[in-house]
């Protein structure tokens, strides 16, 4: 079996948050539709870290921090080994985390672990002899992975990313957001969109 994992970003607004709202709800997503929640490792103990840092207590501080970081590594751990014991193939989209750090995201996207994921996969994958692969994931939301179209109801922009469902107007298809992208990755991974996803 073959899979590919596709990183998901969500943004929407809450006015709960501080930072603006930008939330990631699952750190990716497989072409079979099993996905990765994304554990809120950092957020979830945020509150006790503010109160011992502010207390100056150093060593809580030393606790909570190797608690979050522990927490994190488990979950990716657990899931990059199920996706390497299950898959014969791995192929991952090109995110670049790198870039969303600069961004309102960037203490979701430091939560999710995207980095550690990608190279928790390399070296499971390279110790059992699976395929890993990091391919270019542009327009793989957009094109629909059942008749390989860019059509005029697929999700566009930054206002594009709030629609987590849309049905391809070439086809009639109904896609999940995430699991598209993923098949389409997971095409991309193989060659069989030997010519690419066309660019606008």
């Amino acid at each position: 079996m073959n899979s590919t994992l596709s990183v998901k970003r969500e943004c929407w607004y809450d006015s709960a948050k501080d930072d603006a709202g930008f939330v990631l709800s699952d750190t990716g997503t497989c072409s079979d539709g099993t996905n990765l929640e994304a554990g809120r490792f950092y957020r979830g103990l945020e509150e006790k870290l503010a109160i011992a840092q502010r207390a100056r207590n150093k060593t809580q501080v030393k606790t909570i921090h190797a608690k979050i970081a522990n927490r994190r590594k488990d979950a990716l751990h657990k899931f990059s080994r199920e996706l390497v014991n299950r898959c014969g193939e791995i192929y991952v989209g090109n995110v670049s985390r790198l870039k969303l750090v600069k961004t309102k995201m960037a203490k979701s996207v430091l939560d999710a672990g995207w980095g550690q994921l990608k190279t928790m996969l390399d070296y499971k994958c390279a110790h059992a002899g699976i395929v890993f692969k990091e391919v270019n994931e542009a327009y793989t939301t957009q094109t629909c992975s059942h008749c390989g179209s860019l059509p005029e109801s697929r999700p566009k922009g930054i206002a594009g990313l709030g629609i987590r469902e849309w049905t391809c107007s070439g086809c009639g298809v109904a896609h999940d957001r995430d699991v598209n992208a993923a098949q389409n990755i997971l095409a991309v991974g193989h060659g069989r969109l030997a010519v690419g996803i066309p660019v606008l």
